[in-house]
């Protein structure tokens, strides 16, 4: 059952993750633009801030979203691409979180950034729209299912740390 629009349901959810992220690639950005020497250590962790928020949410994407959006449309073309755009950004995160040539991250994190934008553009003009008119998804449900797995990914990779 579709959620009505006064409720916050997962597409809103997952949107918030992308207006996070979204800042912080612009906040790296501005980093690459100092010359201060203190700049390094903060890209490094931000950089890796980036990693892990883009892994969580693709994990509950591929987990929780993306399988219930198939089963509910016709139209699974546009989450297989989704779905090859997130090894394709996985790629370049581990690239980034192996470390290495600062120049190299600084380019890596702008294409990853780059290759995000575009990835959040599909979802939500063609796909977030397509789960909200199908008619068997609870998406407010999915909301919560959707919060409380982040939850736990991260504390999990706050225990890796």
């Amino acid at each position: 059952m579709p959620s009505t629009r006064g409720e916050k349901d997962a597409c809103d959810l997952l949107d918030a993750d992308h207006k996070a992220v979204k800042k912080m690639f612009k906040e790296y950005d501005e980093l690459t633009e100092s010359k201060a020497r203190s700049v390094s250590q903060k890209k490094q962790e931000l950089a890796q801030q980036i990693c892990q928020e883009l892994t969580v949410h693709a994990q509950v994407e591929e987990e929780i979203f993306y399988p219930a959006v198939r089963a509910a449309i016709k139209d699974t073309d546009l989450l297989d691409e989704a779905e090859v755009e997130h090894q394709t950004a996985k790629d370049l995160i581990a690239q980034i979180q192996a470390g290495g040539d600062e120049e190299k991250i600084d380019a890596k994190v702008k294409v990853l950034g780059e290759y995000i934008d575009h990835h959040v553009k599909e979802e939500r003009n063609e796909i977030f729209p397509k789960a909200r008119a199908a008619r068997k998804l609870d998406l407010v449900a999915m909301r919560d299912e959707i919060e409380a797995r982040k939850e736990a990914l991260m504390s999990e990779m706050g225990a890796m740390a």
